[in-house]
């Protein structure tokens, strides 16, 4: 069947099945007259990098309540925009979200630029970005590649090639399929395809508008597509965390680890290094002050992309006063703590010395 067929076939089953998304404009509301807004677009999309839906919702509501428009954000402390961002993971993309708003509120006038090229020189902007936030919001014809657009497009056309060396023949085939009306319905559809019926196992196959013409379906392989590369092991790195407690208070101690690197600019408890010759028999040696710390039972384990973590947690409940300054460290109030710029691993080491 012919690209156009396939593609109007799509999009009548997505003007029906359309998932409704806080950053979305629903089929019904463009045939109202209603756009996409390419600060929402854009703000979902840096979202769900790594991410799914279902994590990032919330997290969509709350930044844009606090911040409605981009030049709201770009108004925003970074420190704001880091806490807001804690527990979505990825931090490098909180803070590139802050450059990016800084950038467009100042050089752009407040508003997104229309196309890929330009789109591609904003900081945390790649190539997926850049075609989703053209396409989706402005309409524009560009190909747009997700996990579920991979998933889709493998199946339906056949391709064996294992992942990543199959992204271009897949990339090239969604451009070929991609209408030039409706290019960013279009992207949608094939998304929300991918998430509700043509999912990693057990697809639905009766119910896809697509189901004659997927040649993965015919030759019975579907399920077994994408192909992918092995993946390496992932090293284990182990470490400590130090939890210092305010007797009088309860306030904990915490600081701001470095800018750049991993967790760049986040908050977290003093600690050691992570490396895998770290030995943990020998974590008071490296403790940030002499105190009576304590050894809690188990371990915090925690998984990043090139590697897995496992902390061992200590605890001393102290006076704030009596030790001495610690640098980029402040006591934080039990009422406080929830709110700080923690990571998910920082968060699961404080649960395991406060429990």
């Amino acid at each position: 069947m012919s690209s156009a067929f396939l593609a109007q076939s799509l999009l009548d089953w997505y003007d029906r099945h359309a998932r409704q998304l806080p950053w979305r404009v629903s089929p019904e509301n463009r045939k109202l007259g209603e756009v996409a807004d390419p600060y929402r677009i854009w703000l979902s999309e840096v979202m769900l990098q790594q991410t799914t839906v279902a994590a990032v919702k919330d997290y969509f509501e709350k930044f844009i309540q606090v911040w409605p428009t981009v030049d709201d954000l770009a108004a925003a402390a970074e420190e704001d925009v880091m806490k807001a961002w804690a527990g979505l993971g990825y931090y490098s993309r909180a803070r590139n979200l802050k450059k990016c708003a800084d950038i467009v509120a100042r050089d752009h006038d407040g508003h997104f630029p229309d196309n890929e090229e330009a789109l591609l020189k904003l900081p945390g902007v790649g190539p997926y970005t850049a075609a989703a936030i053209a396409t989706i919001a402005f309409d524009r014809h560009a190909a747009v590649v997700d996990g579920n657009v991979e998933r889709v497009l493998s199946r339906l056309k056949l391709i064996e090639t294992p992942l990543p060396e199959a992204k271009p023949a897949i990339k090239a085939a969604m451009s070929d399929l991609t209408p030039e009306q409706r290019p960013g319905d279009f992207a949608q559809a094939v998304m929300d395809l991918g998430a509700t019926i043509c999912t990693p196992k057990r697809p639905a196959c009766a119910l896809c508008p697509w189901m004659e013409s997927c040649e993965g379906r015919h030759s019975g392989l579907a399920e077994t597509l994408p192909r992918k590369a092995p993946k390496k092991q992932k090293p284990t790195r182990y470490g400590a965390a130090f939890v210092a407690v305010d007797n009088d208070t309860g306030a904990v101690l915490l600081r701001r680890r470095p800018p750049k690197g991993l967790l760049g600019g986040m908050t977290e408890v003093p600690g050691t290094e992570w490396a895998e010759t770290f030995d943990p028999s020998h974590a008071l040696d490296h403790a940030p002050f002499p105190a009576n710390w304590r050894k809690r039972t188990g371990e915090v384990k925690h998984t990043f992309t090139h590697f897995h973590l496992k902390l061992s947690i200590y605890r001393s409940d102290l006076t704030a006063t009596l030790i001495p300054d610690q640098a980029d460290a402040w006591w934080s109030p039990p009422d406080v703590v929830e709110d700080e710029a923690l990571p998910t691993v920082m968060r699961k080491a404080l649960a395991a010395a406060l429990d």
